[in-house]
């Protein structure tokens, strides 16, 4: 049954390969072809619809790379269009005429000296004070400020002495407990400040009216020799590199002192290398009185002790700064 119901649905088409009395009329090549009487559809080896999802296959690659390719031209417009720079230079106006500096009353001759000596580079040597192999960590901070207050008796100990009650204050240095705590030098610190490979020392040393003398010491031609020396109302001392940065307070609401001292190789001295103010904070608000402080001196008079550097800026304030740990005996 079943091959006769093949018989009737199918029917060999003329021209085909082998058939008997046939004749071959097309022009494809020799081959069967059979036709469903049914659905006429080619039921060949190689159909149409084999041959059309081959060539679909092949184009599908080809197709791909098309859309793929209109889209990344689209986005590439879409961002050229939105950044809409070209990387081309673009004028940014006049540029304004250099002014060089005016000199006011050139008919004026120019000083030759100064009107006051500041002893900027005012040093001093400290006698009878030596370490082994000149390590300057090796000495006793305490005994290089007493080597000075006793080389300086009229600034220290004189009836008029200006600084007596810190001399008095180192009778209690190396005492146990509060005692020790009112010792006037801060613990040294130390650094290469000269450049010269070697530590140098930084002393502090509390001075009446809460002023801080700030000293730096180094061995120069095997003699310890204080290179730095100032005094003033202290906000902060730091160490930044080689220099010495100290932060006074002003007059002015929201304004501080800032100097720095840098070792100069010319002078063998640590010299005030900048001396600005800045803004530091709001200014006082109105009606609120600034706190009151002494009157300002930036700079010492030649009366102070030689070995204070008369960098002096600002008197004390009201409140004293925080201070270090009391230097001690060893």
């Amino acid at each position: 049954m079943i091959h006769s119901r093949l018989a009737r649905g199918l029917r060999l088409r003329p021209g085909g390969a082998g058939r008997p009395g046939g004749s071959d009329q097309s022009d494809q090549p020799d081959r069967t072809r059979w036709t469903s009487g049914t659905s006429g559809t080619d039921r060949t080896g190689g159909t149409d619809r084999t041959r059309r999802a081959a060539r679909s296959a092949r184009a599908l690659p080809h197709a791909v790379a098309t859309v793929l390719a209109a889209l990344l031209t689209a986005l590439l417009a879409t961002a050229l269009a939105g950044c809409g720079d070209t990387g081309a230079l673009h004028g940014a106006g006049a540029t304004p005429t250099a002014v060089g500096p005016t000199r006011l009353w050139p008919q004026l001759p120019p000083a030759a000296t100064p009107a006051i000596d500041y002893g900027e580079a005012d040093t001093e040597t400290v006698e009878g004070v030596t370490a082994p192999g000149e390590d300057i960590r090796a000495l006793d901070p305490v005994a290089v400020v007493r080597a000075q207050v006793a080389a300086h008796p009229k600034e220290y100990t004189g009836p008029h002495a200006q600084y007596a009650e810190t001399a008095r204050l180192l009778a209690d240095c190396g005492r146990p407990g509060a005692r020790g705590r009112r010792c006037p030098v801060l613990r040294a610190y130390y650094r290469d400040l000269t450049g010269d490979g070697k530590a140098d020392m930084v002393l502090g040393i509390r001075f009446p009216a809460h002023q801080l003398a700030v000293r730096v010491y180094t061995f120069l031609g095997h003699r310890l020799v204080q290179v730095m020396g100032t005094a003033d109302s202290v906000v902060s001392v730091e160490l930044a590199g080689r220099d010495v940065i100290i932060r006074s307070p002003s007059t002015l609401p929201g304004y501080e002192f800032r100097t720095v001292w840098s070792w100069d190789p010319h002078q063998n001295a640590m010299l005030a290398t900048r001396d600005e103010i800045l803004r530091v904070g709001p200014p006082t608000p109105t009606g609120t009185p600034a706190p009151t402080r002494s009157p300002p001196a930036r700079r010492a008079s030649p009366a102070v002790p030689p070995e204070r550097s008369p960098s002096a800026q600002q008197a004390s304030p009201a409140v004293p700064p925080a201070l270090s740990p009391a230097a001690s005996t060893p």
